[in-house]
């Protein structure tokens, strides 16, 4: 489990995600971009326009399972890929991803739609 980056070779754009299971999805991403049906339309206009070979898959971080049996790592991978997302800049020009809200946003939005109720 970890966070990745699919990587464009020719341009040199990312996208940033990360999985409590890499390898698959690693293996899924390749599938649905193989399909033209990843959710990302941006990186599947690439991966359609330059091809698998254009592409590479790497891990960027990963974490190490705890001895605690159940424990729930999703809010370690979200924290974690929020710090490389911070770091790379993976927007626009640069990569792939969509910017996120930050907490601000998130609660004009939550006042806004308490106002309209």
């Amino acid at each position: 489990m970890g966070v990745y980056q699919i990587r464009n070779l020719a341009n040199e754009k990312v996208f940033v995600g990360s999985s409590l299971n890499l390898p698959g999805i690693f293996n899924r991403s390749k599938l649905e971009l193989e399909a033209g049906s990843h959710q990302n339309k941006a990186l599947q206009v690439e991966w359609t326009q330059f091809g698998s070979e254009g592409f590479a898959f790497e891990i960027l971080d990963e974490l190490e399972a705890r001895e605690a049996p159940g424990f729930d790592y999703r809010e370690d991978l979200v924290f974690l890929e929020d710090l490389w997302l911070e770091k790379l800049q993976p927007y626009g020009e640069r990569g792939y991803n969509k910017k996120k809200k930050s907490i601000e946003e998130k609660l004009r939005q939550i006042a806004a739609n308490r106002a309209s109720e």
